[in-house]
C-alpha cells in the first residue's frame, strides 16, 4: 500500500473537509480485526477498523508548516487533546510519548508520525504548545511529532468533533473549577492509521497501552513497506 485511493476532499474555510467512501471493513488493513471492539465499525460514531480517516489540513504553529493528511505516506497516530487538561490528556499524551520513544529505539521514527490536534486553539498557541512539549517529554527533534492547531474554535469542532468523532464540550467555571476560565469534557481516542489512510485501530481510552500501540504500529510499518 502506498497511497490512499478513494477519498475526495473539499476545502471549507481553510480546513479540508471530507466527502468519501468507507472501506469495506478489513479489506484495506493489515492487522487482524480488534478483539476488543464491541460494535461493527459502521455502528461507531468515529472512524474505526477498516474505514478511512477523513482528510484535513491543519497548521503546526511550532514549525509554521501546514500538514495535509492526504499528503502523508507514513503510519499515523492521531489524537485530540488540550494543553491545560489536568488529567486525561496528561495520561494520553504521556503514553504516546512512550510510543514515540519506542519508535526511535526501534529505528522506525521516520515511518511513524504522531499528530496531536488541540481543540483549544484559543489558549494553545505556539508558546503554550512548546512549553507543553517540554513538560510532556515530547521529542520534537525526532521530527515525527506534530502539534496541530485549528485556526479557531469552529474549525476545531469541524475537524476534531465532526470528522474524527473525538467529541468535546466546553464548560465554564460554573460547571468545572479544574481549569481557570473554562475546561472541556471530552472523549479520549487515538487512531492508528496505515499509509493508505485506513484505520487499523481506534484506541478509546485515556491510557492506551504503550507497548501494545508500539507493537501494532511496528506491524503496520513492516507490512506496508
Amino acid at each position: 500500500m502506498r497511497r490512499r485511493r478513494i477519498l475526495r476532499t473539499i476545502t471549507v474555510a481553510g480546513v479540508a473537509s471530507v466527502t468519501g467512501c468507507l472501506a469495506e471493513t478489513g479489506s484495506n488493513v493489515v492487522l487482524d480485526p480488534p478483539t476488543d471492539q464491541q460494535f461493527d465499525s459502521d455502528d461507531l460514531p468515529y472512524p474505526a477498523y477498516g474505514q478511512t480517516l477523513p482528510e484535513f489540513s491543519l497548521p503546526n504553529p511550532l514549525s509554521g508548516e501546514t500538514i495535509g493528511i492526504g499528503k502523508l505516506d507514513e503510519t499515523l497516530l492521531v489524537t485530540g487533546f488540550f494543553a491545560t487538561c489536568p488529567a486525561e490528556c496528561v495520561q494520553l499524551i504521556g503514553q504516546l510519548t512512550g510510543v514515540q520513544q519506542g519508535t526511535i529505539d526501534a529505528g522506525i521514527a521516520d515511518a511513524v508520525r504522531f499528530l496531536a490536534i488541540t481543540f483549544d486553539p484559543e489558549r494553545d498557541d505556539a508558546a503554550a504548545l512548546q512549553e507543553y512539549a517540554t513538560r510532556m517529554n515530547v521529542d520534537l527533534d525526532a521530527g515525527n511529532w506534530e502539534f496541530l492547531r485549528p485556526p479557531d474554535a469552529e474549525a476545531a469542532e469541524r475537524v476534531v468533533d465532526e470528522q474524527l468523532g473525538i467529541t468535546f464540550e466546553r464548560v465554564g467555571p460554573a460547571e468545572s473549577a479544574r481549569v481557570e476560565g473554562y475546561d472541556f469534557t471530552h472523549l479520549s481516542l487515538t487512531f492508528l492509521v496505515n499509509p493508505d489512510g485506513y484505520v487499523e485501530r481506534a484506541y478509546r481510552t485515556s491510557q492506551p497501552d504503550a507497548k501494545r500501540v508500539l507493537s501494532d504500529a511496528r506491524t503496520v510499518v513492516e507490512r506496508t513497506e
